[in-house]
């Protein structure tokens, strides 16, 4: 092939996205074996950790986030929808928009709950306009994927989001990596997949959302792997 021009090379995905770990059709297949709805048999089955997604939707709904019933949400990278599912019993939108890059996912989302999947790039909510969400989330998306890619998308969740809306979001900050959770990381034979778990300064999170007009109103640890992640919930200025 060389003398033709052309190199054979290998890629990596680090997206780390549930098209990469989350198969479609055998996890469905699994969940309705077992009896789960598809979000509580990967909690439960897939990640070892039950109950995890029900209490980040606990500590939202008992931090207000719910109580202002969003008529407008935004999910970027909802995958199978287990946060989705769950934000669906707690308020009641008249839109709710997706991004996801999962097309089997996507299409399954919007077949089982009615929401509207937008054009998908992996870095920006173009099809959203400015200030337009009262509630904009992502749930185990940025420590899946690079630096720049979470940046990007920090941006856009700013942009979208009314005045007086919130931006939910999950980062492995320095909160959750004490030298035996490294440590954890490190050995724990099959907890790595590509760019995932990626770390992001939580300093940085709260002084670049500062800079557009979002207060960090509080943040909480959540299961994640081996270990945990942070929510953070911030609020955009009027």
């Amino acid at each position: 092939m060389g003398r033709a021009g052309f190199d054979i090379v290998r890629t990596n995905n680090n997206r780390g996205g549930v098209d990469d770990f989350i198969p479609f059709e055998a996890t469905v297949r699994a969940a309705r074996a077992a009896g789960l709805s598809v979000g509580d048999y990967i909690d439960e089955v897939m990640n070892g950790t039950p109950g995890a997604t029900q209490f980040t939707i606990d500590e939202l709904s008992a931090l207000g986030v719910f109580a202002a019933n969003p008529d407008t949400v935004l999910e970027i990278g909802p995958g199978s929808g287990r946060y989705l599912e769950k934000t669906l019993k707690e308020c009641s939108p008249g839109r709710y928009e997706i991004y996801e890059t999962a097309a089997p996912w996507s299409n399954y989302l919007v077949d089982t709950f009615g929401v509207v999947a937008q054009p998908t790039a992996g870095c920006s909510l173009a099809s959203t306009p400015d200030g337009s969400i009262d509630l904009v989330q992502a749930h185990k998306v940025f420590n899946t994927v690079t630096f720049l890619c979470a940046s990007r998308y920090f941006f856009e969740m700013a942009r979208v989001t009314r005045p007086g809306g919130r931006i939910v979001f999950d980062v492995m900050t320095e909160t959750c990596l004490d030298p035996a959770t490294v440590r954890a990381w490190a050995t724990k034979g099959g907890a790595g997949h590509g760019s995932y778990p990626a770390a992001m300064p939580r300093q940085t999170c709260v002084d670049l959302f500062a800079t557009l007009g979002c207060s960090l109103e509080a943040s909480f640890l959540a299961p994640m792997g081996v270990a945990s992640t942070e929510v953070l919930v911030f609020e955009k200025r009027a």
